[in-house]
């Protein structure tokens, strides 16, 4: 069959590198795709927004699925489009995918089906929510309400933190409409991890278990950003956290959207954290996770696009899943996630190794040149027995590259080897 993959990230350049080991897919084509997604997948140049002309598209080609990896195109109703269409598509209707696109939506849905969340109150008023952060004290968490690239959360650990992400929010309006509104929510102790659900209305089909590394630097220090890097699986975390999870988390939030008439289908990502009164939910995002399915989905043994079309048939399909241990490093442009240069010469990462999985964000050629054009430009990841051996390899393997303009967290998977 004939796969369509939507988007240009690292999180896309893993859903083809998936789809193009799947037996049953003939050809994966990403539109628009990135300079790593040619060499498993074929690139059209379609921009994420255009839907009509990706429609046409995915008929002229006799496309049987597409997938939707970003959040935009989500928001905007790609989906729609195709099912009017009759087109077999995987992500959420426009009015499902408000779950990652208003976090007010989301918080309300929690509180009002009892799904353990942390405490909060939404705000339009720079002057009102500085009176309530006073109230509530330091560390607390400022977050647009909108999308906004996962820039759009403030951990701040002191007042005069949270009361200046209140002003670049609500006064400034830092992310434009995304932050015209903003949720202000209580600190959460624990141990972070995220929980992707490949969902069709009521059939709930967990994937493994992976952790992000979301602050710049080492130590988990420095500003958020949009993903630092990720391993998986978690051994350090309970055996039954997720179904512990499914039972308290997911399947009531799947439940809740079906009985507030917007049944979800698509990737249900759960950003969790393990507190002393179990899981609790952070954030729900609409599509797959970026970094995380780059050390998930390759330690995927079943096929994907047979997996998902399965589901779509209302059926919960079998997985098997490598035993293996994987951990992603992600190489950002110095700077990022502020201000940082492009362009910066990606010559080293031309050539892959069959131990290293080299997974493009921000690339493109450039007269025959590899150069960068985003914030977060690759991830490289590898395989091991542990946690602590696939680390190991894989930063062996960023030393022996040139990484001048680049930076990267020299302490991924560090939780689990520590515990």
């Amino acid at each position: 069959m004939n796969v369509l993959v939507i988007g240009r990230g690292g999180r896309e350049h893993a859903i083809c590198y998936s789809l193009s080991k799947a037996p049953s897919v003939k050809t994966v084509f990403c539109a628009p795709g990135n300079a790593g997604i040619s060499d498993v997948a074929e690139r059209v140049a379609i921009e994420e927004n255009n839907h009509a002309a990706l429609v046409n598209f995915a008929k002229e080609e006799n496309v049987e699925l597409t997938i939707v990896g970003p959040e935009q195109p989500l928001a905007e109703g790609v989906v729609d489009v195709f099912l009017a269409e009759g087109l077999a598509v995987f992500g959420p209707t426009k009015k499902a995918s408000i779950i990652e696109g208003s976090k007010s939506f989301a918080k309300d849905l929690m509180k009002k089906y009892n799904v353990p969340t942390a405490a909060y109150e939404t705000f339009t008023d720079a002057d009102q929510a500085k009176s309530y952060i006073q109230k509530q004290g330091a560390p607390i968490v400022i977050k647009a309400d909108g999308l906004a690239a996962g820039k759009g959360v403030i951990v701040a650990m002191t007042l005069e933190e949270a009361i200046t992400a209140v002003d670049d929010m609500l006064v400034h309006g830092q992310f434009g409409s995304s932050s015209a509104q903003i949720v202000v929510e209580e600190f959460l102790q624990g141990e972070e991890f995220s929980l992707m659900s490949l969902v069709h209305e009521d059939v709930i089909l967990p994937l493994e278990l992976a952790q992000d590394h979301k602050r710049a630097y080492d130590g988990d220090r420095g500003p958020n950003t949009g993903g630092m890097g990720a391993y998986s699986p978690i051994p350090h975390l309970p055996r039954n956290l997720t179904s512990d999870a499914l039972e308290t988390i997911v399947q009531p939030v799947v439940d809740a959207m079906i009985a507030e008439g917007r049944p979800f289908t698509g990737v249900l990502y759960a950003g969790l954290i393990m507190t002393t009164g179990g899981p609790k939910v952070i954030e729900f995002n609409a599509r797959f996770g970026d970094p995380e399915t780059q050390v998930v989905l390759p330690r995927l043994e079943s096929d994907l696009a047979q997996v998902i079309l399965q589901l779509l048939k209302g059926t919960k399909p079998e997985v098997v899943w490598s035993e293996k241990s994987l951990v992603g490093v992600v190489l950002a442009a110095e700077g990022y996630p502020g201000k940082y240069e492009k362009g910066l010469s990606l010559n080293a990462f031309e050539q892959q190794d069959q131990e290293t999985m080299i997974f493009h964000a921000g690339t493109e050629w450039e007269e025959n040149k590899l150069i960068s054009t985003g914030g977060r430009v690759l991830l490289l990841a590898t395989a091991g027995g542990t946690i602590q051996e696939a680390q190991q390899k894989i930063y062996e393997k960023i030393e022996n590259k040139n990484t001048a303009g680049l930076f990267y967290r020299n302490d991924i998977g560090h939780r689990a080897i520590t515990k």
